[in-house]
């Protein structure tokens, strides 16, 4: 199956892959390391990636978002993309939690390193991470705990993976060589060769996790006659 994977729950990125026997072949991929540009460079990174595999959207099997946890706005841009290509393609459309990517990038050297659970963790700024516990199992890991915000000193004494590590080192057992790791496309779509596309979620709601700071303004008040 040819997959397309987009996550803008921390920065941006989008992958293309195709799924087969439980294996992931890695066609394209695109990522930004700017937190701050989900919704100018979403589309730009899926006609880029489309073009490099000399694929078109008619020859796609589904779409994959990562569904956060993250800030409303950069989060919303690549949910909001992935929904509107599964229509325009008329594909199935999954969604998958953005921590699950840290994790399946973090699970084979937590278990080299004999760690049964491990956390991962992004930031979630307002000095707060996002963060999820997760355990190893005898083909991959599972969910415990999570996906939780707030701050650092209220999480697990745990091995921690994730760029969320490197923001607050007093509060974490932070694992040499993922202090910047960010939750990223193509990780999701290793995780959906490890689950395979009948164990994929169809919900792609976003995960907030706490109340915009936006705010509806309240009514005028009538002027006095």
């Amino acid at each position: 199956m040819l997959f397309l994977a987009l996550d803008s729950s921390a920065t941006a990125s989008v992958a293309l892959g195709r799924i087969e026997g439980g294996q992931l072949t890695l066609l394209a991929h695109r990522a930004t390391t700017d937190t701050r540009s989900h919704a100018e460079v979403m589309s730009p990174f899926v006609a880029d990636v489309m073009a490099e595999a000399g694929v078109s959207g008619h020859d796609l099997d589904a779409v994959l978002t990562g569904t956060g946890p993250g800030p409303f706005t950069g989060l919303r841009a690549g949910i909001v993309t992935a929904r509107a290509l599964a229509v325009a393609w008329d594909l199935p459309l999954y969604g998958m939690m953005s921590l699950t990517a840290l994790a399946e990038a973090a699970h084979a050297v937590a278990r080299e390193a004999g760690q049964q659970r491990f956390l991962v963790v992004s930031d979630a700024r307002r000095r707060e991470v996002y963060s999820a516990l997760y355990e190893l199992t005898e083909t991959g890991y599972s969910l415990v705990q999570g996906p939780t915000v707030g701050p650092a000193s209220q999480t697990p004494t745990l091995p921690a993976y994730g760029s969320g590590t490197s923001l607050y080192p007093q509060d974490f057992d932070a694992q040499p060589g993922f202090e910047s790791l960010q939750p990223e496309a193509s990780h999701l779509l290793r995780a959906a060769a490890r689950l395979g596309a009948s164990a994929l979620s169809t919900d792609t709601s976003a995960l907030y996790l706490r109340e915009s700071d936006a705010k509806v303004p309240a009514a005028r008040k009538k002027a006095g006659s």
